[in-house]
C-alpha cells in the first residue's frame, strides 16, 4: 500500500495554502517553490481540487488560489478523493467472491489487510487541514 505523489502533494500544497490563512490568492508558483513540487504537477492537482470545490481560483496578476472552506472543514479524505487517490491494502474487490491471489477464497491474511484499510481511511476521514497546521505550529514551539 502506498500513497502516490499526487495524493501526498495535494495534501502538502493545501497545507501550504492553509498556512497563510489569507483572503489573498496564493500563486501555484509560490507553492511550487516553497514545497519543491513541479508547477505542471501542481496545475494538474489544483484543476481537480477546483472541480471538487476545495479551492477557488482568481485570474490576473495578483491571481492564484484560496481555500473554498475553512481548513477545519477540509478533511484529508476529501482531498485524496478529489485527486482520485485511493487507499487500498488488498488487490481484490470487497464484493468479489474471488480471492486476492485469484483463488476461489480470500487469502488467510485478507481480513487483517482489510481492517488496516478501514483504519487508514478512518484516520484520513478524521484529520483535516487545520490539524496539519496546528501540529506544525505545536512542533515549532
Amino acid at each position: 500500500m502506498k500513497l502516490t505523489s499526487k495524493g501526498r502533494y495535494a495534501v502538502m500544497a493545501l497545507a501550504d495554502l492553509a498556512n497563510f490563512d489569507s483572503v489573498d490568492p496564493i500563486s501555484l508558483r509560490d507553492i511550487s517553490l516553497r514545497q519543491g513540487i513541479s508547477l505542471d504537477f501542481l496545475e494538474q492537482i489544483f484543476s481537480k481540487l477546483k472541480k471538487h470545490n476545495i479551492v477557488k481560483s482568481t485570474r490576473g496578476t495578483n491571481g492564484g488560489y484560496v481555500l473554498n472552506k475553512d481548513p477545519a472543514q477540509i478533511k484529508l479524505a476529501n482531498i485524496l478523493n478529489a485527486v482520485d487517490e485511493e487507499v487500498k491494502t488488498v488487490q481484490c474487490k470487497k464484493e468479489s467472491k474471488k480471492g486476492c491471489n485469484s483463488k476461489t477464497s480470500k487469502c488467510i491474511t485478507h481480513n487483517l489487510w482489510d481492517e488496516l484499510e478501514i483504519h487508514i481511511n478512518n484516520f484520513f476521514e478524521k484529520k483535516n487541514l487545520k490539524d496539519l497546521i496546528s501540529n506544525k505550529l505545536e512542533s515549532i514551539n
